[in-house]
């Protein structure tokens, strides 16, 4: 999978350069302050010949990018679709700004949505959208050509449907269990990143304080002649030692942003899974209605009802239909049943292409989440480990400093 890159990513290069604040009207003609992203691009085969042209360059909003994923969403159904960094900072520990305008997230969420483009144009189907394309390349009547592929009205009509409540009679096991899976993926993903809210905090303070340590030498260091240096020395390495969190909590974050890429990715996974039971359960409705189409033709042909209902009741208390009637009826149920064959036909065809397609797609998420988590960890406990030989260091020279008083 990940040697497989696609299309688009072979053919050009993607990043999303800067980011920067703006003012200006909204919809409901208000002031606001907003942010806004530059994305460049710029033809890969360019700087394999050695030329660098000015890459071409557009701004999009945060919304706009939110809008390419629900469009992405609805067209592509049975894709996990990579996820959005998040739009209010979460998990933060306290030093952190949960403002969404506070430049350190601004900076953090632009990497985030690099990431998202990247994601993107890497998917062996989603490369291949022309309206992807259009976003990374036309400033001007994106939003237009988005709007006429009718997505909005599919988006809303479908949101309903997902949130109704329905019962699948025969769900399938396998996207039962890729459901629990991605709802449990999430509660520890999430239970991982307040453990590692709670553990930047204390780390933020046990750092902090070693300040202290530098000012009590620096003091002691003024009273004393043989040992005045070495204190003072090892001073100035506490306080080095103080400064140092800041840059270890910012490189942490990193791979705190890392996690909750999968966090939301988890969201994604659930919803393909129920996407799935909606049609599954479409099927399910459109056979059930068919039965019942062929029951009541029986029961007409016959003469006989086969289940108690009213029409039943009042054509025994007035008196049957007559023939010219009950044919028109028949003929009525013929042209419905037709139909109805067809339809089921339609939704059986459709649930086995949306089985087909989202399992293939699904594997290829599993094969990705794995690396990633993999190499995220590993990368983090490398983190973790330089940070302790630094503090070795530290101590080492304090040691040192000590030594020749």
């Amino acid at each position: 999978v990940q040697d497989c890159i696609c299309v688009l990513l072979k053919k050009m290069e993607i990043s999303v350069a800067e980011a920067e604040k703006r003012t200006g009207k909204n919809a409901v003609n208000m002031q606001e302050t907003y942010t806004v992203y530059l994305i460049e691009t710029r033809p890969v085969d360019a700087a394999s010949e050695g030329t660098n042209p000015v890459p071409d360059s557009l701004w999009r909003r945060y919304s706009e990018f939110e809008q390419l994923r629900n469009y992405l969403l609805v067209t592509y159904p049975f894709l996990v679709v990579p996820p959005l960094p998040e739009k209010r900072a979460e998990f933060v520990w306290h030093k952190l700004s949960a403002d969404n305008m506070d430049p350190d997230f601004v900076e953090r969420r632009r990497v985030g949505l690099e990431n998202f483009l990247l994601r993107v144009a890497s998917h062996p189907d989603l490369s291949t959208d022309k309206i992807f394309y259009s976003f990374l390349t036309e400033e001007n009547g994106w939003k237009e050509t988005v709007f006429e592929t009718g997505f909005q009205a599919k988006a809303d009509s479908r949101l309903k449907a997902l949130n109704a409540t329905f019962r699948v009679k025969n769900p399938d096991k396998r996207f039962a269990e890729m459901k629990h899976y991605g709802d449990e993926l999430q509660s520890v993903i999430s239970q991982l990143l307040r453990v590692r809210a709670r553990a930047a905090d204390r780390l933020y303070g046990v750092y902090k304080v070693h300040g202290n340590y530098g000012r009590v030498f620096s003091e002691w260091s003024a009273i004393e002649k043989e040992m005045g240096d070495g204190l003072q020395s090892a001073g100035h390495h506490m306080d080095a030692y103080a400064a140092s969190v800041d840059d270890i909590l910012e490189e942490e974050e990193h791979y705190a942003d890392q996690l909750k890429e999968y966090l939301f990715y988890a969201d994604a996974l659930r919803a393909v899974c129920r996407k799935h039971e909606l049609t599954q359960y479409e099927l399910e409705m459109a056979a059930q209605d068919l039965t019942s189409k062929k029951q009541q033709r029986e029961e007409l042909a016959t003469g006989t009802i086969r289940t108690f209902s009213l029409k039943g009741m009042t054509s025994k208390l007035f008196g049957q239909e007559t023939p010219e009637q009950r044919e028109a009826k028949l003929k009525m149920l013929e042209t419905q049943i037709e139909e109805g064959e067809e339809l089921v036909k339609e939704r059986n065809g459709e649930c086995e292409e949306f089985v087909k397609s989202a399992w293939v797609d699904i594997e290829r998420f599993k094969e990705q989440k794995d690396h990633d988590l993999r190499e995220a960890l590993i990368s983090y406990a490398i983190m973790q480990i330089s940070m302790c030989k630094k503090g070795i260091q530290v101590w080492n020279n304090a040691k040192e400093c000590f030594s020749k008083m």
